[in-house]
């Protein structure tokens, strides 16, 4: 099961991803998560503490693994193919609630299509992850779906895209549909977040139908998270609060439409 999790930032992304992770492991299933965002936080969702998630070295600017998987003894000139199976097992971060952490980073340069060392390698390395292995697949993603080539993309089970009632959330919700569609994603969701009443699911599931899309849970707004959050605690496991036991309700939801044989 391959799920890539999109929205805006300060829809609750992170934690829906995050607690997605957690209850699958907590299942008994191997489950890698992938941080692909531009500021990445998800170690701290699955419980690390902040000195242990600021040594993580993302992917796209670990220069040694670069050079040792891209680099030729020709200046300019780099390999376009490489194992990429052993980076798992060396990068790969343990954490506290039994998921396995791969922090991709992001590589910043002038255009989407360019082809050096470090985005080949990102590339590479969710290619293999995603089509080559049999874990469960959570995938924290930014806002676009940039990270998904044409040849991955069609191999996600799910985009769950996060959006609260807002409407620059819905705005870049419906962006990010729009973009997935033609990316050759197989099934695109909204996942309704920090959900107050009838009305803010009304709005979400209109607009959600207006980009093609369904609504595939509603997770309450719950001032539990608020406070945790504050306090730099952890939630992801925490059943007790009603917004942790939605996302677990969606974890069933999603191994019952994926794994189920």
């Amino acid at each position: 099961m391959k799920i890539a999790v999109a929205g805006k930032g300060g829809v609750g992304k992170t934690f829906i991803a995050g607690t997605l992770a957690c209850t699958f492991a907590s299942r008994g299933l191997r489950t890698i998560a992938i941080d692909a965002d531009t500021s990445p936080n998800l170690a701290l969702t699955l419980g690390m503490n902040p000195d242990d998630a600021s040594r993580i070295v993302p992917i796209a600017e670990n220069q040694s693994l670069i050079d040792e998987k891209t680099k030729t003894d020709y200046p300019g000139v780099f390999k376009l193919s490489y194992t990429v199976d052993d980076i798992v097992a060396s990068q790969a971060v343990s954490t506290p609630c039994g998921v396995q952490l791969i922090v991709m980073g992001m590589v910043r340069t002038m255009g989407a299509g360019c082809a050096c060392p470090a985005h080949n390698l990102v590339r590479t390395l969710l290619s293999h992850l995603i089509i080559e292995r049999e874990e469960v697949l959570i995938m924290d993603m930014e806002a676009g779906v940039e990270h998904l080539g044409r040849g991955t993309a069609k191999n996600v089970d799910i985009l769950l895209i996060v959006t609260d009632a807002h409407r620059a959330s819905l705005v870049t919700a419906g962006r990010i549909a729009d973009l997935a569609r033609p990316a050759g994603i197989p099934e695109i969701a909204y996942v309704a977040n920090k959900v107050t009443g009838s009305e803010s699911e009304e709005l979400i599931r209109e607009s959600a139908h207006g980009h093609g899309a369904r609504v595939i849970a509603f997770v309450p707004f719950d001032q539990d998270i608020i406070r945790s959050g504050m306090r730099g605690k952890p939630v992801a496991t925490e059943s007790k609060y009603k917004a942790v036991a939605g996302v677990q309700t969606l974890a069933t939801r999603l191994e019952h439409n994926f794994l189920s044989a």
